[in-house]
């Protein structure tokens, strides 16, 4: 070819997806295609979906029929990949389909429609790839799938079972992402816990020194790495409540380790979680999170929960109220259940109606909303170190240790224009609400 092919890319999903998305840009362009930004400057589209519940499916069927529309040329991957044919049944004019992590594959279906450019081993890429998210954070993925069999999940049948990657390998990508700048990083995978669980904690190597694969090592490990310019953030996503995880706390509370907790409990009535088949129950959960507390006082806890699950009683909808209201959690989320194609859970008696779903949620979250607004008001007075993720003309927007990207409340820094993306600063909080935080520069 006389010019360089050029691809479109479209990322959808969780941030696991985002990270596949990453390590496909990142080997377009070390084989020297170029991204187009564009459908109309793309020779193809790969489009990435999820496939996880309803709406995830028809949003990813619509950005497949999109680039079809505009380009006429794509090649999908992800979660939706793996559901059996309903890709292809929907849209038959797609080139290939792939399931998710499957960046080789994806690679092999690219040089089928567009040959490589020049010498694969030709480097046109940092170390640290090419990444979706803002430069001064980033995400980590340590594994694939999971063994967990939850009823309402199907990730297992898409993922497939715990696949956990070598921690030299996961440590290397971690220093190559502070070496380029990144002042947070964020650790995911679907059961963050387990990790080196498949591999019976194998031991690896970094930096010619032994490591064992397992969370506790590899996050100590992680905190280990300097960033620029005040520090790194390391912060955990999908921490199943296990014993050991007591062990990272300790972390948190020397400073170490940002102190924030993703942890989804998903339920508080031990009936819900046995049909859900998920660890633990809402009473050992409570006794896990004042453990946590006394360990480390400042810890903010984050979680998910599911409204209306088949067979939930009012009864044990107002068990899971009182579990909120006890457990005072920072940040949360509730879900009204969705029946997910394939999900045991759709198969259990006793459904709960629509619109009986919907409502548990909204008060589910009505109760969170004053929880939360309680908890933010204690701020008000007190100092906080923040990152800057975005600068317009009325200040700038940053989070503190207790917010993640894209899911968590915001710090507005009234007079912070001169700010820039990517900035630590220093914050005297004024005003709350029920989810953000609002506050003058020091």
């Amino acid at each position: 070819m006389t010019t360089t092919p050029k691809i479109g890319f479209v990322s959808l999903g969780c941030p696991k997806a985002l990270v596949d998305s990453e390590r496909i840009l990142s080997q377009l362009r070390a084989e020297g295609y170029a991204i187009s930004a564009s459908y109309e400057a793309a020779d193809l589209v790969v489009v990435n979906t999820c496939g996880f519940i309803d709406s995830a499916v028809e949003e990813s069927l619509d950005a497949i029929g999109e680039a079809l529309a505009e380009n006429g040329r794509v090649i999908v991957t992800g979660c939706l990949g793996a559901k059996g044919d309903i890709v292809r049944r929907t849209h038959p004019k797609v080139l290939a389909v792939t399931g998710p992590h499957a960046a080789g594959e994806v690679m092999q279906a690219v040089h089928a429609q567009l040959p490589r450019p020049h010498d694969p081993y030709t480097d046109l890429v940092p170390p640290q790839g090419v990444r979706l998210t803002p430069a001064h954070y980033a995400y980590l993925k340590i594994s694939e799938g999971c063994n967990h069999r939850c009823t309402f999940c199907i990730i297992p049948s898409l993922r497939g079972d715990l696949a956990s990657r070598p921690i030299g390998e996961v440590m290397q990508e971690a220093e190559n992402l502070v070496n380029a700048g990144v002042k947070e990083i964020l650790v995911i995978s679907q059961d963050t816990s387990a990790y080196g669980v498949d591999v019976k904690f194998r031991t690896g190597f970094w930096q010619g020194r032994p490591l064992k694969t397992r969370m506790t090592e590899l996050v100590r490990a992680l905190c280990e790495l300097k960033g620029a310019g005040g520090g790194l953030w390391v912060r955990l996503h999908y921490v199943y409540p296990y014993p050991h995880v007591d062990e990272v706390i300790a972390l948190m509370a020397e400073g170490k380790l940002l102190a924030y907790l993703d942890v989804p409990f998903q339920h508080a009535s031990p009936r819900i979680l046995k049909l859900m088949k998920r660890p633990a129950s809402g009473a050992v959960n409570l006794e896990r999170i004042r453990a946590w507390r006394a360990i480390c006082p400042d810890i903010t806890i984050r979680s998910t929960f599911i409204a209306g699950f088949p067979g939930e009683t009012e009864a044990e909808f107002h068990q899971l109220l009182d579990f909120l209201e006890e457990a005072e959690l920072d940040r949360v989320g509730c879900f009204a259940y969705s029946p997910v194609e394939g999900a045991k859970a759709n198969a259990l008696p006793d459904a709960v109606p629509a619109e009986l779903r919907e409502e548990r949620r909204a008060r589910f979250m009505a109760v969170q909303e004053k929880i939360s607004r309680r908890r933010l008001k204690r701020k008000i007075g007190k100092t906080l170190k923040v990152l800057v993720d975005a600068v317009d003309k009325n200040g700038a927007h940053a989070r503190s240790g207790a917010d993640a990207p894209e899911i968590d409340g915001m710090v507005f820094i009234v007079g912070g224009q001169r700010l820039k993306p990517g900035d630590w600063a220093t914050v005297r909080i004024e005003r709350a609400d029920a989810h953000d935080l609002w506050g003058t520069l020091i």
